[in-house]
Parts: C-alpha cells; sequence; structure tokens
C-alpha cells in the first residue's frame, strides 16, 4: 500500500473523531490549548492503538484466509465507508450536557470514533502494510483533524459535521473497492 492510500485511510478513519471534535468545538465558548489538545491526544492516540491490535489479530489469522483476504478487507471498508455515509445522513444533533472533555466522556468518544479503525488494522494484516507507519500516520492526521474539528465546531457550528463523516466513508468505500478490484484483476 503507498503512501498517498495510507494517507487517504488516515483521513477517512480521522473523520469520526474530526466531527465528534466538532461537536466539542460547540460546548466552550472560547476554546483553551487544553480544550484543543484533549480531543487529539485522545483520538489521535485511539487510533493509533485499534489498529495496531486489528493488525496484531490480523496477522494471526492471514495464513488461514490469504485466498479471499481482500474480500474481506473489501467487505470491511465497505462496511464502516457506508455506515459513515448513513451517519452523515441522520438528524440527530445533540449538544452533551456538562463537561464533555472530562476523563470518562473523552474516553468512552475515542473508543467510539476508533472502532473502526480496528477492523482498518485486521485489513492491514492482510495486505501486509508497514504497521508502524500506517499507525503513526493515523495518529498524527487524527490528532491534527481533531485540534481544526474544535476550532471549526467552535467557529461554523454543526454546518460541516455531516459533510466530514460523508467523506470519510467515501473516502474509505473507495479504498475498499480499489483493493477488491486490483485483487480480482491481478494489478
Amino acid at each position: 500500500m503507498r503512501l498517498l492510500e495510507i494517507i487517504l485511510i488516515a483521513l477517512g478513519l480521522s473523520m469520526d473523531a474530526f466531527a465528534v471534535s466538532i461537536t466539542l468545538g460547540l460546548s466552550v465558548k472560547r476554546p483553551k490549548i487544553k480544550e484543543f489538545l484533549i480531543p487529539g491526544i485522545y483520538f489521535g492516540l485511539f487510533q493509533m492503538i485499534m489498529p495496531f491490535a486489528g493488525y496484531f489479530a490480523g496477522t494471526y489469522f492471514v495464513h488461514k484466509i490469504q485466498d479471499f483476504d481482500h474480500w474481506i478487507a473489501f467487505v470491511l471498508l465497505a462496511f464502516i465507508g457506508g455506515r459513515m455515509i448513513k451517519e452523515s445522513f441522520s438528524k440527530e444533533k445533540e449538544r452533551a450536557k456538562g463537561n464533555p472533555f472530562q476523563f470518562a466522556t473523552m474516553l468512552l468518544l475515542a473508543i467510539a470514533t476508533s472502532i473502526d479503525a480496528l477492523a482498518v488494522g485486521i485489513t492491514f494484516a492482510f495486505l501486509s502494510v508497514d504497521i508502524w507507519k500506517s499507525i503513526i500516520l493515523i495518529g498524527i492526521v487524527t490528532f491534527c483533524m481533531s485540534i481544526c474539528g474544535v476550532k471549526i465546531g467552535n467557529v461554523f457550528g454543526t454546518k460541516f459535521k455531516s459533510k466530514a463523516e460523508f467523506i470519510g466513508g467515501t473516502v474509505l468505500v473507495i479504498l475498499g473497492v480499489k483493493i477488491l478490484i486490483e485483487h480480482v484483476a491481478g494489478i
């Protein structure tokens, strides 16, 4: 997998965190540095941990399913992307009450926004991707997108939340189709 593809996957995976960060940005009048960094650190860290865990789970099974691993990668990416696209059309727009930056809330949000990355990590195992380079890139991209999300949420509100989820989901579906075409066509 080339660097550009990993960057696109990182951007796609970061869209859930970006969308949640927009919501977090809505919850504060004037975000302080910690309110920019907290989502970036939580989301970036979990977006690194989950594909790492998925990768090692996938490497355990990769030799058993090599003949159809590209179908698994396609289904996982298409499912994740499709779910993100579906969520982008959701009318649910609610603000969290209390302090959304507290540990328990951020931990739950980080886990929820990184479940997709677990499945991507499994896909990485099937495709023999350099996991270290990939998870570092995913973490950095998510960290940056989360910081941007807080700022955008604070300035522009919920206007871009659904667009970010839609774009992220579309990127993941397109990458899944690309992987399938490459393996089926022998490219």
